[in-house]
């Protein structure tokens, strides 16, 4: 091989280990990022839960098929706009919870409270159907495609009675907390973020029935799942 086509072949390999690397590395970063958020879901949980009197329900996580996690952030004072991500998980049959299932938002719709620029949402999906319409992988309406309701709030209130809208949706900024309407508020399925998680291309739907093992960083938000609902079942 003569000297200039063997600096080349070097050359060639070098920068494919260098593209290879960089490439690695961005992978790592945005499973760290999506691992960062399923952890904010656990902490959004624990922080709807700290509220004596006016937190969610027990009879209505004792009920819910599935749980809605959001962290919206508010951008802009002249011209402003929010954008969200966060994750949706589904109750199995036997009572454990599915891995989650990235989402996301984007504009309007979100009712901020005065001076807030974050704001952590829960929607509490009360049927088997609004569990399926965020398994399609498509975007989901609330109001639209799905009924959607502000969530009545007090931990003993109403632990029987039959929900009135297939999702709750419950707000918190800035140490308030109550039932909020996002009705026209649109959420996607982030179906890439869903591959980077799992390590590979898995549906949303696959994920929120069970037939997709959750990662092991999903363990901690799960355990604490199940400890929050065995809670509400113990009321």
């Amino acid at each position: 091989m003569k000297a200039g086509t063997k600096k080349w072949a070097t050359f060639a390999v070098a920068s494919g280990m260098i593209v290879g690397m960089v490439a690695s590395g961005a992978l790592a970063s945005e499973t760290a990022e999506l691992q960062t958020q399923v952890d904010q879901a656990k902490s959004i949980l624990a922080d709807f839960q700290k509220i004596p009197e006016k937190g969610i329900p027990n009879g209505i996580l004792r009920n819910c098929k599935g749980l809605a996690f959001l962290t919206v952030t508010r951008a802009g004072l002249i011209i402003s706009g929010s954008g969200g991500s966060g994750v949706v998980v589904a109750k199995n049959d036997d009572g454990t919870w599915t891995g989650p299932s990235f989402i996301g938002t984007g504009g309007a719709g979100f009712g901020f409270q005065i001076g807030a620029q974050v704001s952590e949402f829960v929607m509490v999906l009360n049927t088997p159907e609004a569990v399926n319409a965020f398994s399609k992988g498509s975007n989901v309406s609330l109001g639209a495609q799905v009924s959607a309701a502000a969530g009545p709030v007090g931990r003993s209130l109403g632990a029987e009675v039959m929900p009135q809208a297939a999702i709750y949706t419950y707000s918190r900024a800035q140490g308030l907390f109550g039932g909020i309407s996002l009705d026209g508020t649109v959420i996607a399925t982030r179906k890439e973020a869903n591959r980077d998680y799992y390590g590979t291309a898995v549906s949303a739907e696959s994920i929120l029935t069970g037939k997709v093992a959750a990662p092991a960083g999903a363990d901690a938000l799960r355990g604490a799942l199940a400890k929050s609902t065995a809670a509400a079942d113990a009321e």
